[in-house]
């Protein structure tokens, strides 16, 4: 009985838009994973800061968590849709919980931002990675192995 070696395919199609949404990727993912690993180096700091709005350390362990896992998930392509739903759905959150004083402009820019990368992420979770992502990379390699010879 043979056994399957996953490899590369050498028929890979590159498409532009896998291009772009590797840089889309990327660069979404970047504040995500650069601000949850500050959280956590500074974290007695984000503590103290967080229990001034009433947020505990649990939740503070949370974030941090979410942003560098998500964060990771979207920048490497894995688990695409999950990474970016989570984080989509934690813009969300952050705009509606942390910036409604619209009549600061400030907030109401990071109100608007925290809108405008929720609609990156969504988009993201509906189109997928990419050709340039783990999640194809593991998919073509899972269905490589799954040969099954009738070789004897």
């Amino acid at each position: 009985m043979g056994l399957a070696v996953p490899m590369i395919p050498t028929n890979w199609t590159v498409r532009p838009s896998d291009f772009v949404l590797l840089a889309s990727r990327l660069l979404l993912a970047f504040i995500f994973v650069h601000e949850g690993f500050a959280l956590a180096l500074h974290f007695d700091n984000t503590v103290k800061a967080m229990a001034q709005i009433g947020i505990g350390v649990p939740l503070v362990l949370a974030t941090i968590a979410l942003q560098i896992a998500a964060g990771l998930s979207v920048g490497l392509g894995f688990l695409t849709p999950i990474g970016a739903g989570a984080l989509g759905l934690f813009c969300l959150a952050t705009a509606a919980l942390f910036h409604t004083n619209f009549a600061n402009h400030n907030e109401l820019l990071h109100f608007e931002k925290d809108l405008a990368i929720a609609g990156g992420m969504f988009v993201l979770a509906v189109a997928g990675a990419g050709g340039f992502s783990l999640d194809v990379l593991v998919r073509r390699t899972l269905k490589g192995s799954v040969r099954i010879s009738t070789e004897s």
